[in-house]
């Protein structure tokens, strides 16, 4: 990790030049990664780092602690977890999803992957909706939208074997076509999230 210092005076250098988060860590852009070496790096970095080593030393050295420390903690937070390091590896590769403001599965359309179930999903919801709006039996109501979470449960169980899968292939190959996969299954997931939010929603608005 000796990257974030002066070769020459061993000073602490400052965030100009720092590539990408994997770049920070000295990792490959690589999106099955070893959380122990990770949490390693992070906390290696940390102490290295720490604005408390750097309380004497000249504005600049200061400076450069603290940015360093604020992306190290930015870094960590994207990269310890499957799901962020793919969206962020994706920016970095220029497929990042939609946001909430741009088109497609972002803004509600539905993925074609998944109509039938959002479709079978929504037909339920509305019918519940209507049944608590007339004053049904709120248990009755709870049990049927923990039945209509099950299908859903089990879809998201799949994307993340799934997303796991492409994302060895893409470390393996670094096929763009791969990485275009990761993008679609990426916004389904995201799309199934929302489903689940959905329900837990609906679930607060019940009678206790």
């Amino acid at each position: 990790m000796r990257a974030h210092f002066c070769p020459e005076c061993d000073h602490i250098l400052s965030l100009t030049r720092h590539g990408d988060y994997f770049a920070f860590f000295g990792l490959p852009r690589r999106l099955v990664l070893d959380p122990a070496d990770l949490e390693q790096r992070f906390r290696r970095m940390s102490r290295q780092f720490h604005p408390d080593f750097f309380h004497n030393a000249a504005a600049a050295e200061r400076l450069a602690s603290l940015e360093r420390s604020s992306y190290l903690n930015d870094a960590w937070r994207v990269l310890k977890d499957p799901a962020t390091r793919v969206e962020y590896l994706l920016g970095l590769e220029g497929l990042a999803p939609a946001k909430e403001s741009e088109g497609g599965a972002a803004r509600g359309g539905v993925p074609a992957a998944l109509l039938e179930e959002v479709f079978a999903f929504n037909e339920e919801l509305d019918e519940i909706r209507a049944a608590r709006e007339a004053g049904g039996d709120p248990h009755g109501l709870r049990a049927r939208l923990e039945r209509a979470r099950e299908p859903i449960e089990r879809k998201q169980r799949q994307y993340e074997a799934r997303l796991a899968e492409l994302s060895a292939a893409w470390d393996a190959s670094h096929r763009r076509g791969t990485l275009e996969e990761l993008r679609e299954l990426f916004l389904e997931r995201k799309y199934l999230r929302n489903l689940m939010e959905t329900i837990e929603r609906e679930l607060q608005a019940l009678p206790a």
